[in-house]
């Protein structure tokens, strides 16, 4: 049982949380009402008028081998110029500006076809029967804020276009001169009739314009598990998105085709220069045994010997020069190593190299120089992406420089022993008759010569296969296609966050409203801002009445007063002990003199004998309130020898007589320190049950302050709307300078919250009395 009963307070305290939340936004539901059905409407016209999102998609998989995608061995033997792509880079590549303008070239989407419709105008893109392309459209540049409507009709007779703005016509497919360049009208390959004879007309915006906001809305995405990777666009127009899509692929396709065309086409004219020069060689020496074999000298028989020796000397001759063009194509490699200082070029083939090592350590090299020529396209030179592969560039080149000079260094030592080999041969065929060894070393010089442009030739053929059956190192999976949905937010999910937001608005409006309010608007304020406890609450006095208490009449205010009047006991007042009540407030306005004087009636109520004292000296209203002005009163009394029952005046309430202010002073708070007033109010305290002094605000004079310990206790007023809060937060440190002597805050003037009538605040409904007998008689 005990364990239970803090869950059923806090249960308890959470429903009485929420009900005062409801109560608190109840009174404002007119407000909410309006708020949701603007909303509302603001929705139904969006859905109505919103230009409709399409989003396009396309997959693409590239040939990355640290991701198991890689070419097999048969296209490997037909690529010599096998590069590796890494995902990563292809991303960053994808969404380059280089590739995008190309698309927007393609497409003329710097022209952009539009068509008046009845309310908004829409993409023209599919409905117009023809394009516009300029010659040069880097040359254009879109206006300052919006380009020019540009007019145009088609004629379908006789094939020709009339453009309104230049009064030019002209017919599709010709070049005409117009003040944004030199233009012409194509078909369109996506025409499709609308039946919209609207009129049509183009925008004129820079490439560079348009190529931005497209990339804007391009997203590529790749996969970390996988090559493949993923490309999105939002049109407009779904047939606009798709072609923007497949025309990024395209155009990314054939720049690396391109770039290896260029490898191979470096490698190519490398080759031809070493065969025209090895022909050229070739040619001399058949034209030497053509003159040898056509002059005086007959051929001679080699005997068997002899041709023994040039058997010898020709593979011995062969291996030589196949050793002589490894070293011209060590020579050729390291030349363009040392001299590529900026990393930019491309490095031909490595054909010709018999070591795997260094093969494979120049195809590393040209598969990096290519990964930062396809970078540069992207990025700039100052990118760490482009820093890291130049060091990484940079750190090759010292293993090929060095795989390099040991290849020379074997290459020399073979070639010595072949010369000398083929030295030994020669001097074994010294013994040979001279013709026949004039024509056995010019035989000799052909067959090296034969063999090195044969190989030549092969490598060669080998480099032009290739070039004619380079294919790009990516493949699209899947083409781009647009959804046939818009893909933003249903028209239910619209209404739905209007109706969220017209909820929002109210209780936004209504809360910053408060909290930018620097006027007292609830009792939580007070209590959070003092610790002096607030006592006491009362609605707002509508009537220009002064005195709301009638005997005999039982009203809502009455009840509010009698619920004070039973506050009084928190704070000890009664009519023997402490009889002497100080009331005061901060401001002039906050209805201090207005509760003294019906407090004081309430009090005369229930039997006792009240007076009520006005020592507001300075600006006094009791008099008016009570109809007892201009007569004498508290500060004749305090500067004159009076009598006590000379000032008092009685009131048309029973048990309730009124000491006025008397006649004004100009040194009031003075004479309130001659000394005179305790002895006034110890005369009060003999003759009446309980006392209530009406004293000035504490802002401007310092009265109450004076007073306070000649009270029993001290009401505070504090006015809803009008009070600052400002004063509420120095009340406690006024308080600590100044005591006042048994403080309590009433909470004046309360006004009904929102559109209600009788509501003021407190989350629930007061009826009492008359008010609440005449209801029942309703429901009856």
């Amino acid at each position: 049982m005990q364990s239970s009963s803090p869950q059923k307070a806090t249960k308890k305290n959470d429903e009485q949380h929420i009900s005062q939340v409801i109560a608190d936004y109840i009174s404002y539901w007119p407000f909410f009402i309006l708020s949701i059905i603007m909303c509302i409407g603001a929705s139904y016209v969006f859905n109505k008028y919103r230009i409709p999102m399409f989003e396009a998609n396309a997959t693409i998989i590239i040939k990355d081998e640290k991701k198991g995608n890689d070419a097999t061995k048969e296209m490997q033997s037909l690529d010599i110029i096998n590069t590796k792509k890494i995902s990563e880079n292809e991303v960053e590549v994808l969404q380059s500006r280089t590739i995008m303008t190309n698309v927007v070239k393609k497409l003329q989407l710097y022209a952009s076809l539009k068509q008046e419709g009845k309310i908004k105008i829409v993409s023209a893109y599919v409905s117009s029967p023809v394009r516009v392309e300029f010659e040069n459209p880097d040359l254009l540049q879109s206006p300052e804020k919006i380009a020019e409507k540009i007019y145009f009709q088609y004629n379908t007779v006789n094939n020709t276009v009339y453009i309104k703005n230049f009064n030019i016509k002209s017919n599709v497919n010709e070049w005409v001169k117009t003040p944004y360049g030199i233009m012409r009208f194509i078909p369109n390959p996506k025409f499709q009739s609308s039946g919209n004879n609207k009129p049509l007309f183009f925008e004129i915006y820079s490439v560079k314009d348009v190529t931005g906001s497209i990339l804007g809305t391009l997203k590529v995405s790749g996969n970390k598990l996988s090559s493949i990777i993923n490309l999105n666009l939002k049109d407009a127009v779904p047939e606009r998105a798709e072609d923007i899509l497949n025309e990024l692929i395209y155009f990314y396709n054939e720049g690396a085709v391109n770039e290896k065309n260029g490898l191979v086409k470096n490698t190519l004219l490398s080759l031809e220069e070493r065969l025209r020069v090895v022909k050229a060689d070739l040619d001399s020496i058949e034209s030497k045994i053509q003159v040898y074999k056509t002059g005086s000298n007959s051929p001679i028989e080699l005997n068997q010997q002899g041709n023994q020796y040039l058997q010898y000397m020709s593979q011995t001759d062969a291996q030589y020069g196949q050793a002589r063009v490894q070293m011209e194509v060590l020579n050729q490699t390291e030349r363009f190593v040392t001299t590529n200082e900026n990393n930019s070029a491309v490095l031909p083939s490595a054909v010709g190299l018999s070591d795997p090592a260094l093969t494979n350590l120049i195809g590393e090299l040209s598969k990096k120089q290519l990964e930062k020529e396809r970078l540069k396209k992207t990025v700039g030179e100052g990118n760490p992406m482009i820093k890291a592969l130049d060091d990484e560039i940079d750190k090759l080149k010292p293993g090929i420089l060095s795989n390099i000079q040991n290849q020379r260094k074997n290459l020399a030592v073979n070639l010595n022993n072949l010369s000398a080999t083929a030295g030994k041969y020669s001097s074994m065929l010294s013994t040979i008759p001279q013709k026949e060894k004039q024509l056995l070393e010019i035989s000799r010089d052909r067959n090296i010569k034969s063999a090195i442009y044969s190989f030549l030739l092969q490598k060669r053929e080998e480099s032009e296969l290739s070039y004619a059956s380079i294919i790009s190192d990516s493949r699209v999976v899947n083409t781009a296609q647009a959804s046939s949905n818009p893909s933003g937010p249903s028209k239910m999910v619209v209404y739905l966050a209007a109706l969220l937001i017209g909820l929002a608005l109210p209780i936004l409006t209504i809360h910053g409203k408060e909290a930018f309010s620097d006027k007292v608007l609830s009792k939580k304020e007070i209590e959070k801002t003092t610790s002096i406890p607030v006592v006491g609450e009362l609605t707002n006095n509508k009537s220009k009445k002064q005195l709301v208490l009638e005997p005999g009449k039982r009203t809502f205010v009455a009840e509010e007063f009698r619920r004070l009047r039973i506050s009084l006991l928190y704070l000890g007042i009664d009519a023997i002990h402490k009889k002497k009540l100080l009331v005061t407030s901060s401001i002039p306005g906050e209805g201090k003199s207005f509760i003294a004087s019906n407090l004081a009636i309430s009090l005369a109520m229930t039997g006792k004998k009240v007076v009520l004292v006005d020592l507001d000296l300075h600006d006094p209203s009791l008099g008016k309130i009570f109809d007892v002005e201009n007569k004498l009163g508290v500060s004749d009394y305090l500067i004159k020898p009076m009598h006590l029952n000379d000032i008092i005046c009685p009131t048309n309430i029973d048990n309730l007589s009124i000491l006025p202010a008397g006649t004004l002073q100009d040194n009031p708070s003075e004479i309130l320190l001659n000394g005179k007033i305790e002895q006034l109010i110890k005369s009060l305290e003999n003759e009446f049950d309980l006392i209530v002094l009406d004293t000035a605000p504490t802002v401007f004079v310092t009265d109450a302050f004076l007073l306070t310990n000649l009270a029993d206790a001290t009401l505070y007023i504090v006015r809803h709307q009008h009070t600052p809060k400002l004063v509420i937060k120095k009340l406690d440190e006024n308080v600590q300078i100044n005591p006042l002597n048994n403080p309590a805050i009433i909470f004046n003037g309360v006004k009904a919250k929102g559109f209600a009538k009788t509501n003021y605040g407190y989350g629930y409904n007061y009826v009492y009395g008359q008010n609440a007998n005449s209801k029942k008689k309703k429901i009856k």
